[in-house]
């Protein structure tokens, strides 16, 4: 008999609080990086949040949260995974108070949810940081911003311990080397930063999580703290011994992060590559012991993969998020050009799993499209999204066989479950959620809900606890 899915398997769905809520300076939120990335990650930050900044409006979720998860346990949820805005509990992050309207908001919606019995899994940053810690102390760069961490997630600890069993550090930790304003809040422009800053960055941002795990353990004793990485998985474009090699060195970029979380101190390849290129890093004994507070799971996102290769001559450059490869000539894409590969889903939780022998939770995945609102013969208006119940059940089936090969697998929440303002574009027009929202890229549109077709897939698919895909 085929091994399915855990009877406890936590299906959901992802958002993030910056792409989603709108009402960015409503109760006294302060203003966030996101609020002056209007181009997603394809444009430069502006001085001042500009009116053709979607994330700013949102999906209006601050105010429609009660309708949306009511949808949600409409599907079934058993968990839904977002996060909270840092600059609604401190508006510029280094008071010593919290901003109590913006706890309560969370409050509010932690209990609607748990109303419905879904269990909220939290990302504590998911690219948010107070922008007034950006410009002031230049984000991570500062060894400051794991005190003014230490004191967000004591707040929120404290707050929520009897609310959320799940948390998540970091959203895409290691995003830090591609995105270091949007991930870190490094206000130096990444032109002028040398290898040493992000390494140092990277340091304290490790330390902040590892510390924000012991606090989490201390505050919350039944709760379970994971890091979030961002999956990158690569191919070797050919078998020559250069692009094996290459492929191994660029897995290290991902593993350091998990190694560090999992394992509780830096690798041996880190250091002695620190060491050959002369890269002095501030670390006190105090860090490292730090460092010793490990996760209780690993999860990651996985939308694609790509090849890595020493012949560029060979192939072209992929689509993706934040890190791009080269095509892989067996594998589709998306219209954003992100290779859609089902099989490389269950090729990185194998991988994972191999390496670290912890509990992985798969918090992102998904299809980016152009949906077309449409009216049925029985007048109801949907989306017939064919396309994304062939990416979800593909995908699905493929962590199916992770588990049979005996991958412990947590859940599955697939991302932008309710249609949000994408992070890479900022466009509301490239769509991943099994709700649509009839909101524009011009902001425009009566913000109504509406059902998906691969709604009620979904609903189908954890009903049957995965049997039925």
């Amino acid at each position: 008999m085929a091994i399915g899915f855990p009877k406890d398997f936590l299906w959901g769905g992802a958002v993030a609080a910056n792409q989603c809520e709108g009402a960015y300076q409503e109760d006294g939120k302060g203003l966030s990086v996101q609020d002056v990335l209007p181009g997603g990650l394809v444009k430069d930050r502006t001085k001042v949040p500009t009116e053709d900044n979607l994330k700013l409006k949102g999906i209006d979720f601050y105010h429609q949260y009660k309708e949306d998860v009511k949808l949600f346990a409409e599907m079934g949820f058993k968990v839904f995974r977002t996060s909270i805005a840092w600059s609604r509990i401190f508006p510029k992050g280094d008071e010593a108070l919290p901003n109590e309207k913006g706890l309560q908001f969370y409050d509010d919606l932690f209990d609607e949810c748990l109303k419905y019995g879904i269990e909220p899994l939290v990302t504590v940053s998911h690219y948010e940081m107070p922008l007034y810690l950006s410009e002031q102390y230049d984000g991570f760069r500062n060894r400051k911003l794991i005190g003014f961490y230490e004191n967000y997630c004591r707040a929120i600890f404290s707050r929520y311990k009897d609310k959320v069993k799940y948390w998540l550090t970091f959203n895409e930790i290691n995003s830090l080397f591609h995105a270091p304003f949007m991930s870190a809040g490094i206000n130096t422009p990444k032109s002028e930063l040398i290898e040493k800053d992000f390494y140092q960055a990277a340091h304290y941002e490790l330390v902040a999580s590892a510390l924000a795990t012991k606090i989490g353990h201390e505050l919350m004793p039944k709760a379970q703290i994971g890091c979030m990485v961002l999956g990158v998985t690569l191919y070797p474009l050919t078998p020559d011994p250069n692009d094996i090699i290459l492929k191994m060195l660029r897995d290290r970029e991902t593993y350091l992060f998990a190694d560090i979380h999992v394992r509780g101190h830096y690798p041996k390849y880190i250091l002695n590559y620190f060491e050959a290129n002369d890269i002095k890093l501030d670390i006190t004994q105090e860090d490292l012991d730090l460092l010793k507070h490990t996760v209780d799971f690993i999860s990651f996102s996985y939308y694609s993969s790509s090849c890595a290769t020493t012949h560029p001559e060979l192939s072209e450059s992929t689509g993706g998020n934040l890190i791009k490869g080269y095509k892989n000539p067996y594998v589709k894409a998306s219209e954003w050009g992100w290779q859609i590969d089902p099989q490389g889903l269950r090729y990185t939780l194998n991988k994972l799993y191999d390496r670290y022998q912890l509990p992985l939770f798969i918090v992102e995945n998904g299809l980016g499209a152009v949906d077309e609102l449409v009216t049925t013969d029985d007048g109801t208006q949907t989306v017939v999204d064919d396309y994304r119940i062939e990416y979800l059940r593909a995908h699905l089936n493929e962590v199916k066989k992770a588990i049979q090969d005996g991958v412990e697998v947590m859940g599955y929440t697939s991302w932008g479950c309710i249609d949000i303002v994408s992070a890479s574009t900022a466009q509301l027009k490239k769509r991943y959620g099994y709700i649509y929202v009839d909101r524009n890229d011009d902001g425009t549109g009566s913000l109504k809900r509406y059902k998906k077709k691969s709604f009620h897939w979904y609903k189908d698919v954890i009903a049957t606890n995965g049997e039925k895909l």
